[in-house]
């Protein structure tokens, strides 16, 4: 079953991913300077495809809650403990 927003229209899947993630870091399940999981693993483990993981990773560094590393991945920011977590 596809989630869907208030419009009954699909939620696009780097919409959901950045949902989900976000919901790992403000809950503090990913701990701040921590790595998020690999690409790869991710679009795997949530069926999407490695652009999805990128633009929802996009989001999340846009909300301050990431923060990326050239050639190492995305890490949760030390803001993230501000907006809630653990």
């Amino acid at each position: 079953m596809a989630v869907t927003s208030d419009t009954d229209e699909p939620v696009p899947a780097h919409r959901r991913l950045a949902a989900m993630l976000r919901e790992e870091i403000v809950r503090g399940r990913i701990e701040p300077d921590c790595p998020l999981p690999p690409e790869e693993r991710l679009a795997r483990e949530q069926g999407c495809t490695p652009e999805d993981v990128r633009r929802a990773v996009e989001i999340l560094s846009r909300e301050g809650l990431v923060y990326t590393v050239e050639g190492r991945g995305a890490y949760v920011s030390t803001r993230a403990e501000e907006t809630g977590g653990g």
